[in-house]
């Protein structure tokens, strides 16, 4: 039998943070879905459409990497995919205390999953998309807090001019 895993989040962008926590997860299991989540209630920037494909960009190295959109409970997913593991990353107690019901919650609805829960490298973590969007949206460099693919589709969503263009900004 083949352990399915899946990575749920809206990922609105894709940080380095997660990228990390992708690229540990597809070497623990066979298979791991990046499952991108609609959640239209976090206002995201970027469409289920674009988040994938950024994603799918960020991970193009893994193999075993399959990013799928959806919307609805995650044990829904979950059981439509073939998923038994669920890989959430933590980056505090808060999110720990969070994960651990939202676990809890989901094995009840759904026996056969279990969830797994990964701390970010810590270079990591202190990132989260809210904070990369506002960073972003700020003027802030964003090199180090998103993987490459990522960077220039996330400047010009604020209208900021991309490295390629030739105009990146000079530090004094």
């Amino acid at each position: 039998m083949t352990i399915i895993a899946a990575y749920s989040g809206t990922f609105d962008p894709v940080t380095l943070g997660h990228n990390d926590i992708i690229h540990r997860a597809a070497r623990m299991f066979p298979k791991l879905i990046v499952a991108v989540g609609s959640n239209i209630a976090k206002n995201p920037r970027f469409t289920l459409e674009e988040r994938c494909a950024l994603i799918r960009a960020a991970a193009a190295d893994l193999k075993n990497v399959e990013v799928i959109g959806f919307s609805g409970l995650v044990v829904d997913f979950a059981r439509e995919h073939g998923v038994t593991v669920l890989v959430r990353g933590v980056r505090n107690g808060v999110d720990v205390d969070y994960e651990k019901q939202m676990a809890v919650m989901n094995r009840d609805l759904y026996p056969k999953l279990d969830t797994v829960m990964l701390t970010p490298s810590p270079q990591y973590a202190h990132l989260s998309s809210s904070l990369v969007r506002e960073l972003a949206g700020l003027g802030a460099p964003v090199e180090k807090l998103v993987p490459p693919p990522v960077i220039a589709p996330l400047l010009e969503r604020f209208g900021r001019p991309t490295p390629d263009a030739g105009t990146r900004r000079r530090r004094r």
